[in-house]
């Protein structure tokens, strides 16, 4: 079993930056592909990134494409999100995921869910 913990969010401006980072304990994160979600007021969660176990390979939905960035670094076992050119849309709570299988789009495809943070962008 894997712990995860978001934390980096906060409230910005549009066009600032913000850096997510999910640390986890209990379990290497080597082990598992990683997901980052949100979830908009009165939307559902949606998938934002996600990072193979070895960092060889990205994704990106359309709306964050060229903005963030997903990286991992499993000596420290933690997941980022570099998140710039923020935009009032993606104001939502943030969260982290694991998956024993393969990174998809799909929640029930993921074992491990962070509480979420934060994230409010103001125009």
């Amino acid at each position: 079993q894997v712990q995860l913990v978001e934390s980096g969010g906060g409230s910005v401006q549009a066009g600032g930056s913000l850096r997510l980072s999910c640390a986890a304990s209990g379990r290497t994160l080597s082990r598992y592909d990683m997901g980052w979600f949100r979830q908009a007021p009165g939307k559902e969660r949606a998938l934002v990134s996600t990072i193979t176990r070895s960092g060889g390979k990205t994704y990106y939905a359309d709306s964050v494409k060229g903005r963030f960035t997903i990286s991992r670094d499993n000596a420290k076992n933690t997941v980022y999100l570099q998140m710039n050119s923020l935009k009032p849309e993606d104001t939502a709570v943030y969260y982290c995921a694991a998956t024993t299988g393969w990174a998809t789009s799909k929640e029930s495809d993921y074992d491990y869910w962070g509480q979420g943070t934060q994230v409010t962008v103001s125009s």
